[in-house]
């Protein structure tokens, strides 16, 4: 089984979990859509993790993460959905911000690199 399988396998018992967890029921073509939300959100991870052969997680490691979204209290569970567009917003920022420090980066490099023998500045 490649590593998105399982990723997407664990998906499936988590978001089980989380709809108990809020008493929610969803359709099928609900589901279908929040997992098709989380492999886009996550696709560069799923297509690294399509790559490689894994065993299924393990038991116990899912159960663990079920086990952590069943102790989430109603104000963690405000802060984690609160939290999902601002990450995507902070991730956004910080590429920018990466793409504008390797922009400066390689025009300190031109500029050490310039040509200064006939008076340049």
């Amino acid at each position: 089984m490649t590593g998105r399988e399982a990723l997407l396998g664990a998906f499936d018992r988590l978001f089980d979990a989380a709809a108990r967890k809020l008493n929610l029921t969803c359709t099928a073509e609900e589901r279908a859509e929040a997992k098709e939300q989380f492999a886009n959100r996550f696709d560069a991870a799923l297509a690294v993790a399509a790559k490689v052969e894994v065993p299924e997680l393990p038991a116990a490691v899912v159960e663990s993460m079920e086990g952590a979204i069943a102790q989430l209290s109603p104000a963690e569970l405000a802060g984690v959905i609160a939290s999902v567009p601002l990450a995507q917003q902070t991730q956004e920022m910080m590429r920018a911000i990466a793409f504008q420090q390797a922009e400066q980066r390689l025009l300190e490099h031109f500029a050490l690199q310039a040509d200064d023998r006939y008076g340049g500045n």
